[in-house]
């Protein structure tokens, strides 16, 4: 038994979940053990780290949506000034270059958020993007709904996931503002939701939510250019009945990518081939509509949102199927991140 830090996951308040919870992270058996939470603002349902481990930021995942910050230095997070105000349903958030980053789903924007010398977060924004498109999808596709942004492994770049109008956009952050490089158009219909670099940071991988695929992209550091190269289903025989893919994952020697899609309630486990991906099969992912999905310390963690748990599994080498070790009761999960103490790869 080993001290591998500490977990955060975030939750649903609305659905009964407890806001951002704390965990115990044993680095042998990759096994989390609650430690308790806190309940700062409404719906943190997902959480990023500071470079440096000491404060951890969440969205608010509301109409009038947020970003809160949370010092991380003693045993539970605390609040560390006010919340402040972004767009409409922020369902993802990354730090970058001095700033918070949050996707903003429901007005389709993305916002950035200073950050001051010690970590905290400036009293307002200082730029927003506003993305616009519309995909053939009548419900979900009206208008544009960036659900994910995300920096580049070079740290030059930001791209954004926009589901509403099947399109990554490339971005610059100039003077506190996000600033359009490129905007690279996905297969219409597919509904782009989360993408994940290869290790290696020549490809990206993006999972689609209205159609379960991954679009599997080469990615250009140098010009800030993504291509799309081909399309994976992500199940093997087609959906049985509702599919929506959420989170996606590459391994951190680059031999596998893994996604979860809801619904079905499935991994899915990809063998990397140069600009392909090869299913190699998909496993129960050990609980009820598998929101995210996060590796460390050689595990797979899945929040499990409607069955209220977070799965951790192990991956098996040749194949990468992943092998259930153990689960955690937390509501209303929606997310996992890692403190220091936790390793990344084995």
């Amino acid at each position: 038994m080993g001290d591998g830090g500490r977990a955060f996951i975030g939750s649903f308040t609305a659905a009964g979940g407890r806001g951002v919870v704390t965990a115990a992270v044993d680095a042998a058996s990759g096994a989390l053990t609650v430690l308790g939470s806190l309940n700062g603002v409404p719906n943190p349902s997902y959480l990023a780290l500071s470079a440096d481990g000491r404060t951890l930021y969440a969205v608010s995942e509301t109409t009038g949506g947020a970003v809160a910050a949370y010092r991380v230095n003693g045993p539970e997070p605390e609040p560390a000034g006010r919340p402040v105000p972004v767009g409409d349903g922020p369902t993802h958030l990354s730090v970058f270059a001095g700033h918070v980053l949050t996707a903003d789903y429901g007005s389709g924007s993305v916002t950035a958020v200073p950050l001051r010398p010690d970590g905290t977060l400036a009293t307002a924004p200082s730029g927003v993007l506003r993305h616009t498109g519309s995909g053939p999808h009548t419900l979900r596709q009206q208008g544009p709904h960036a659900h994910q942004v995300q920096a580049d492994p070079s740290g030059r770049w930001v791209l954004s996931v926009d589901l509403g109008t099947d399109s990554v956009r490339v971005c610059r952050l100039e003077e506190g503002a996000l600033a359009l490089h490129r905007e690279i158009a996905l297969r219409p219909g597919t509904g782009p939701r989360h993408l994940a670099f290869h290790p290696g940071g020549s490809h990206a991988y993006v999972v689609n939510e209205l159609t379960p695929t991954v679009t599997v992209c080469r990615w250009n550091a140098l010009d800030g250019s993504l291509k799309p190269l081909t399309e994976t289903p992500i199940l093997p025989a087609g959906p049985a009945g509702d599919a929506y893919p959420s989170g996606i994952v590459a391994s951190p020697d680059g031999r596998f990518v893994w996604t979860a899609t809801r619904g079905e309630d499935v991994l899915s486990a990809f063998a990397v081939a140069g600009d392909e991906l090869r299913l190699t099969g998909t496993v129960p992912c050990g609980g009820h509509w598998p929101r995210a999905i996060t590796v460390s310390g050689g595990f797979l963690y899945v929040a499990n949102e409607r069955s209220g748990d977070v799965t951790w599994f192990t991956a098996d080498s040749d194949t990468g199927l992943p092998r259930r070790a153990g689960s955690v009761a937390v509501p209303a999960a929606s997310c996992v991140v890692f403190g220091r103490g936790a390793r990344y790869g084995r």
